[in-house]
């Protein structure tokens, strides 16, 4: 029988009891609902193959290959491999690997048209300490802004490009580091809850439509300081077969980027977008 228990007060939950390569339909719906209520969920456990990751995956929706070429599966290029060839040819760690997804806060997928609606992992590996991934609430984000601020950003877009301003595109190959911005709002209504949720990535966005520099650079320096709310945050230690997979739409996240480089952590990873390409 399928269990859901509440990992933090507002976002994050664990699915006890099932198999997710045995789900009816609807035992899935069950973990559907779930998901959409706690923003990230947890199903512990697993023993998966490739091809069982991609099936389960997509029933989420369609499954979308990361634009980082160099870290893509060689054989199954939907799936990107974290945490693998962290050393070069001369010893060296390489950083932009082992550092992965800890450099802030961030949503993915929001340099695109179509962002991507989830991110989802399978550990294959972890450290013998370290490497937690952080989940923050976008509706919590959203809620804990004053009034001013909801009002100053009703309407109002944000333009974000991979990298943002800081123009963080290491892990692209070269050929593919030149985006065109694209347009979100910044205060984003989720299409499946109806709930309001602070849209916003510091290291995607390049500024707030309509303001000039100086203003939207200091509106970006202010939302930061609203992203990150107490009982709107989860914090998950991996175990080895945890699936972990987390709503874009409405969740922050970053790694702790703090475990021993010479230890392994390695996941499988897939993007997953509300509707093909």
């Amino acid at each position: 029988m399928i269990k859901v228990q509440r990992l933090g007060p507002q976002i994050g939950a664990e699915i006890q009891g099932v198999d997710v390569k045995a789900l009816d339909d609807a035992a899935f719906g069950e973990i559907y609902r779930a998901w959409l209520d706690a923003n990230v969920v947890v199903v512990p456990g697993q023993e998966l193959q490739i091809e069982d990751f991609l099936t389960y995956s997509r029933r989420f929706g369609f499954v979308s290959p990361h634009p980082s070429k160099m870290t893509r599966h060689p054989d199954y290029p939907e799936i990107t491999v974290l945490g693998v060839n962290k050393f070069g040819a001369d010893g060296a760690l390489d950083m932009a690997i082992y550092r992965r997804g800890a450099e802030g806060w961030h949503t993915d997928g929001a340099y695109d048209r179509d962002p991507f609606k989830a991110t989802q992992l399978y550990a294959l590996a972890v450290p013998s300490k370290g490497g937690d991934t952080l989940f923050s609430s976008m509706y919590a984000a959203y809620e804990a802004l004053p009034q001013r601020l909801k009002q100053r950003l009703d309407g109002r877009v944000g333009v974000f490009t991979y990298g943002g301003r800081r123009k963080a595109t290491a892990l692209l190959n070269q050929e593919d580091r030149d985006w065109t911005p694209v347009f979100h709002p910044i205060i984003r209504t989720h299409p499946e809850t109806g709930r309001k949720a602070l849209y916003f990535d510091p290291g995607k966005v390049l500024r707030i439509e309509g303001l000039d520099d100086q203003e939207s650079d200091a509106l970006i320096e202010e939302l930061t300081g609203y992203m990150i709310q107490p009982d709107g945050s989860y914090r998950h230690t991996w175990r080895k077969g945890d699936i972990v997979i987390w709503d874009n739409r409405c969740s922050y996240h970053k790694a702790a980027g703090d475990y021993p480089p010479e230890e392994d952590r390695i996941h499988w990873r897939v993007s997953i977008k509300e509707r093909a390409a």
